[in-house]
């Protein structure tokens, strides 16, 4: 007799965890969130009430802790800064110019960040359900695989540093007018923003397994739940950086730099969390 699939979990096409038992009578789980960022899933033996976690090899572990490393680092350094920025921004007479060198710099690091995070999800080891582990297959520095949660949720977000990058060259930009404004440096702050509440959500389906869920001793949880409140607050921040034709200033100023600090402040704090998440 075979290994047998007991359940599949997830939303709409997308698979986040799966239960199969063994011949032996163990049971497996495999978590699309645990094999990418830990490197393992779970295996229970017959008649236990306690998993015990079953690793990549050490090569793949290795990969993923220098992967987490660099997005970790990225999104808590860039967050410091955009923090920095809109501080800045609020409460001293500083330069357009130089706050926006500043959030600049920090987009940089969010880019590389959710570059990191790709990578990531593109290198996670694979499940071998016949054997109940983990596979381990070449680098890749690129791969197209819209059917995975976890590649779509970082592709996404990758997306959206890159969209937000347009945003931050095109706020250097002198002399523009109120529409050339929302134009070039407005639109593209709302793009961004809706591909990082996108991301956000999906990244919320795979740790939640397509559920609603309050997951307080899980460190993934809480990486998430920061990140996409994160992304709210910089929603709201480039709804009131909307400049209205009718004055030509922004609907609220202060709105959009506090927007932006608390925003920025999450992802920071995710940041930090998201380093003890690894193999």
């Amino acid at each position: 007799m075979g290994n047998s699939e007991e359940r599949a979990e997830g939303a709409g096409p997308f698979t986040t965890r799966l239960t199969w038992r063994l011949e032996a009578g163990e049971t497996a789980v495999w978590e699309s969130r645990a094999a990418r960022k830990r490197g393992t899933l779970a295996v229970r033996p017959a008649g236990a009430t306690e998993s015990s976690p079953r690793r990549a090899g050490a090569a793949a572990l290795t990969r993923l802790r220098r992967l987490n490393g660099i997005a970790a680092g990225s999104f808590t350094f860039g967050g410091t800064l955009f923090v920095l920025g809109a501080a800045l921004a609020q409460f001293s007479a500083m330069s357009a110019t130089g706050t926006a060198t500043i959030y600049f710099v920090g987009g940089v690091f969010f880019t590389l960040g959710g570059y990191a995070s790709l990578v990531q999800a593109i290198n996670a080891p694979r499940r071998e359900s016949a054997a109940a582990s983990l596979t381990t297959h070449r680098f890749r520095w690129w791969s197209y695989e819209p059917g995975r949660i976890d590649w779509l949720s970082t592709f996404v977000l990758f997306a959206g540093t890159l969209v937000f990058g347009i945003n931050l060259l095109d706020s250097f930009l002198q002399g523009l007018t109120v529409q050339q404004m929302n134009r070039l440096v407005w639109a593209p702050d709302m793009v961004g923003c809706l591909l990082f509440l996108i991301s956000g959500q999906l990244a919320v389906v795979e740790v939640c397994h397509g559920r609603l869920c309050l997951e307080r001793r899980s460190l993934g949880w809480w990486i998430v739940a920061l990140n996409q409140l994160g992304s709210v607050l910089f929603m709201v921040a480039a709804l009131a950086a909307f400049t209205r034709p009718e004055t030509g200033s922004p609907i609220s100023v202060g709105i959009a730099n506090w927007g932006t600090l608390t925003g920025a402040l999450c992802f920071a704090v995710a940041g930090v969390l998201q380093a003890f998440e690894h193999p």
